[in-house]
């Protein structure tokens, strides 16, 4: 496996492009094209929010259907969600404008957007903007990054990623590109996530593939604990690597598997690293578990604790914090057996033995704890399975961008 630079481009026959339509920002592009010159298969996972953005609905009945897609139109300051009927028309006159634009047929066009929940569309502003979508699309790293930043609301960065793997003598690509800051909780967040590949690939194993690892990557980060109403991921496959079909069950299937976690895993922590007002990546690995769900629920109670992302924002080495968080998930261990370390490019310092505190440095603590990427590492001493989850820690910047969001 290979990183490559080109985000959603990277594969074989894919484009991008950004446009600045004023939809709320000023001053900044906010929408987004994701283009195949040739029909792709789709495969999507969408938020578990009951309340569902318009997008979202959308979205869920074209990857159900099985139509091909060609383009994903997303856009940035206004969500689309608590929109009613209203919501459902700025999707399908978004789509009719896309499909004249782009001369490919509206039933297939995916739609993505992010931003404040309630607001109405301006469909207007949506049809130029995609007007200029269609004019400026190209492949290359330089759209696909254009695109990657247009979608950002609260984000401080773009999210992309790329990566080629051989597949049947043929090199395969899988990019990608993800916004989310805030409003982010496993079982999917406020994020957006488009990935594409050039792959050929059946229905049924682009489905599997991206469902199993949606479970290991973004439902295992968390920022603030709350689940939004726009979650979704779509994976895009054109087959135009043109190697032997993957089907489910394969050594290829595998290979592809792998490296499409390598995407999702890569956006999904950068996602969490930057977190609203975060100051550093939080990481909670879970080890010596009896089952993987264990070590799953265990990891993602202490990344979600708050009063252990505030410690981690003061650099205080409060193992009692994590203990806690590790107790009340519900999850059955022995906290007498319980190992845990710091660790990060600083350094590693065991903390505890056998749910017992160490006679450790506390300055070397802060140390480890000042880094940008934070590592908390809890041996349960009880079997062999493993779990990582991954969030930020919690600052008052959190509460400076989220008292007045609207505005």
């Amino acid at each position: 496996m290979k990183k490559i630079t080109g985000g959603v481009t990277a594969a074989k026959g894919f484009e991008a492009a950004a446009a600045a339509a004023g939809i709320k920002y000023e001053n900044r592009t906010d929408m987004a094209l994701v283009y195949s010159v040739k029909p792709c298969k789709v495969a999507g996972t969408f938020t578990t929010n009951v309340v569902k953005a318009a997008p979202v609905k959308w979205d869920r009945q074209i990857v159900e259907s099985k139509i091909k897609s060609q383009a994903v139109i997303i856009n940035s300051g206004i969500a689309n969600a608590c929109t009613g009927e209203e919501g459902m028309r700025c999707c399908l006159e978004t789509a009719k404008a896309a499909a004249e634009a782009l001369k490919i047929p509206a039933d297939g066009v995916l739609i993505g957007s992010t931003g404040v929940i309630g607001m109405q569309m301006p469909i207007e502003k949506l049809k130029k903007g995609i007007q200029i979508l269609a004019k400026e699309k190209q492949s290359g790293a330089v759209a696909a990054n254009a695109a990657a930043k247009a979608i950002m609301t609260t984000d401080t960065m773009e999210k992309e990623v790329a990566v080629t793997v051989e597949i049947g003598g043929k090199t395969v690509t899988i990019g990608g590109m993800a916004k989310g800051s805030g409003m982010i909780h496993p079982n999917m967040c406020t994020m957006l996530a488009f990935l594409t590949t050039d792959a050929v690939i059946s229905r049924k194993a682009l489905k599997a593939a991206l469902c199993a690892d949606v479970e290991e990557t973004y439902n295992m980060i968390s920022v603030d604990g709350d689940t939004s109403t726009n979650d979704t991921v779509l994976l895009l496959a054109n087959g135009m690597a043109e190697n032997p079909k993957i089907k489910e069950g394969t050594k290829e299937f595998e290979i592809f598997a792998e490296a499409l976690h390598e995407v999702n895993e890569t956006l999904a922590k950068k996602m969490a690293g930057d977190g609203e007002g975060a100051t550093a990546l939080f990481e909670v690995t879970v080890r010596g578990a009896d089952t993987k769900e264990q070590a799953k629920t265990l990891a993602k109670s202490v990344v979600c604790s708050n009063l252990t992302k505030a410690a981690i924002a003061g650099h205080d080495a409060n193992w009692g914090r994590i203990l806690c968080a590790m107790g009340y998930s519900g999850a059955e261990f022995d906290p007498e057996k319980v190992d845990l370390y710091f660790k990060s490019s600083a350094g590693e310092l065991k903390i505890i033995e056998n749910g017992v505190a160490l006679d450790y440095s506390e300055e070397k603590a802060t140390e480890i704890l000042s880094m940008p990427e934070v590592t908390a590492i809890a041996d349960l001493g009880q079997g062999e399975e493993t779990a990582t989850a991954w969030g930020c820690d919690l600052t008052h910047g959190y509460i400076d961008i989220n008292a007045d969001y609207r505005s």
